[in-house]
């Protein structure tokens, strides 16, 4: 491929831009099936230079990166338009928050079987195994898709 090219990847991202020798190179955008994207300049397939637009339109900054740090924990919907009233908690970026499946985590880019350990898209298409360490983190971070009774049970 050479020139201007469309480019759609087995993951169902699409890359639109200049390609030399069957490679990215010049300017060009990966299009993520979740929405976001990442606009960038390459050189024989590596990149240069990009920035990262998630699909709420928040712009990743390598530098001075402040969304939801120590100071201030609202998610970016948030920022742009508010908080709900006292008693209306917002869970995730996206409100309402997506269902999860009975016995699954929401880990970001998809949903989270522990007892296969597999990742499915939200579309639930096959995403990817998860090792040891991506497993443990998703146990121990990511919302899960069930109620725990969490604190004092009394006596019966």
């Amino acid at each position: 491929m050479e020139g201007q090219a469309s480019y759609i990847l087995p993951t169902e991202t699409k890359y639109q831009g200049e390609m030399k020798d069957g490679m990215f190179h010049g300017k060009g955008t990966l299009y993520f099936p979740n929405g976001s994207q990442y606009d960038a300049t390459w050189e024989k397939g590596r990149i240069i230079k990009g920035k990262y637009t998630f699909a709420d339109g928040l712009k990743y900054k390598e530098n001075k990166w402040h969304y939801c740090d120590g100071y201030d924990r609202r998610f970016y919907t948030e920022i742009c338009e508010g908080l709900k009233p006292a008693g209306i908690s917002q869970l995730t970026n996206i409100d309402p928050p997506r269902k999860i499946p009975d016995g699954c985590y929401d880990c970001g880019d998809g949903f989270y079987d522990p007892k296969v350990r597999v990742i499915r898209d939200y579309k639930k298409r096959f995403l990817r195994n998860a090792d040891d360490d991506e497993h443990e983190w998703i146990i121990r971070t990511c919302r899960k898709g069930w109620d725990e009774f969490i604190g004092h049970k009394a006596k019966l």
